[in-house]
């Protein structure tokens, strides 16, 4: 449930949906010239995981994302004053950053499926899928830096502060399942860097494309990384509750990997008879089984994991709806930026 006046809630889910389309369209043009100037093996797979294109080169059948992101770079220079058009090379480069994670993800996380299909590593072997994130990464900032040059040095600053920020969330994620002493505080820290940053940084970076200076943006990533904790924490409850013919992964998948996602911490810390259950069954030394996965979600449940989780996605976009009346005093020029960010607590996938 969102948070905003009923009088949005009618609207929202349209409004947000142009938003998103508006966005795909405006940067999609770009995204593909930029990936079209990879080599060829890495064009090959990146194309792939974007849903362009098959693994034999006909066309994809699949999305490409939400482009949540790039929207977001988008309205916020717009929110900032500024023409979106002109942030449009910012919001793929935003885009790419996003998805050379994603693939780095997958083989990190050995995650089978994206987007109801193969993930890039199955198809292509693991190496290739590493050297294709890595050089989409290069490929953003060459994205960001090429003339015309950004308004300052500062984008293209924040975009590689933001990459270091996510591989060190990525880090203490995969730290935290050799961990049975993970604290809710860890695992906070963990979901601003692994996913609040990169949202923050796109509404920062957007901004600054409006002519915005620091002050100003450093609030747009305050409020960008609020949405991102929100975000991080209704895919978590998604992991454990979602419904795999629209998650397209299987049931209680978080919970299967064993996974330290803010529920199933706040559950084990809970000092109940459900956390030790749910402690006990992240000990076994083997897959669960579906009974067990089911248990599990169960002890979440009943530790408080869950409500804990609806109501802390609130509170955060409580907190972020705080720092963009902060930045942005007049409600009307931000409203495709409230769109997207009521976007994520009605998210299903």
């Amino acid at each position: 449930m969102g948070i905003f006046a009923p009088e949005r809630d009618q609207t929202d889910g349209n409004e947000a949906a142009d938003v998103l389309a508006r966005a795909r369209s405006a940067v999609d043009p770009g995204l593909r010239a930029a990936v079209d100037t990879l080599p060829g093996s890495m064009r090959r797979i990146a194309g792939y995981h974007f849903g362009w294109w098959e693994a034999d080169g006909t066309p994809g059948t699949t999305g490409s994302g939400k482009a949540i992101r790039p929207a977001l770079v988008l309205a916020a220079t717009q929110a900032a004053g500024g023409l979106p058009g002109s942030a449009v090379r910012a919001a793929a480069a935003v885009e790419l950053v996003h998805n050379f994670t994603l693939l780095h993800d997958d083989v990190i996380d050995r995650d089978r499926t994206r987007r109801h299909r193969p993930t890039a590593w199955r198809v292509f072997g693991t190496t290739e899928a590493i050297l294709a994130g890595d050089a989409m990464h290069s490929l953003a900032l060459r994205v960001l830096a090429a003339p015309p040059p950004p308004p300052a040095p500062a984008p293209v600053r924040r975009l590689a502060d933001c990459v270091v920020e996510l591989c060190a969330g990525q880090q203490a994620d995969c730290s935290f399942e050799q961990r049975s002493d993970v604290t809710l505080a860890e695992c906070l820290a963990m979901a601003e860097g692994k996913t609040g940053a990169l949202l923050g940084c796109a509404c920062a970076v957007g901004a600054l494309y409006a002519g915005a200076g620091e002050a100003v943006a450093d609030v747009m990533d305050a409020f960008g990384r609020e949405i991102g904790l929100a975000f991080q924490l209704i895919d978590d409850l998604i992991g454990i509750w979602g419904d795999p013919a629209v998650t397209g992964k299987p049931v209680g998948a978080d919970l299967a990997a064993r996974k330290k996602s803010l529920p199933v911490v706040y559950a084990l810390s809970s000092g109940t008879a459900a956390a030790a259950e749910l402690a006990a069954l992240y000990a076994l030394d083997r897959p669960l089984n579906a009974a067990e996965l089911q248990r599990a979600a169960a002890a979440v449940d009943r530790a408080g994991g869950r409500s804990w989780a609806q109501g802390e996605s609130c509170e955060r976009m409580a907190s972020a709806i705080a720092h963009l009346a902060e930045a942005i005093p007049d409600p009307s020029e931000a409203d495709d930026l409230l769109a997207l960010a009521e976007l994520v607590t009605r998210r299903s996938h």
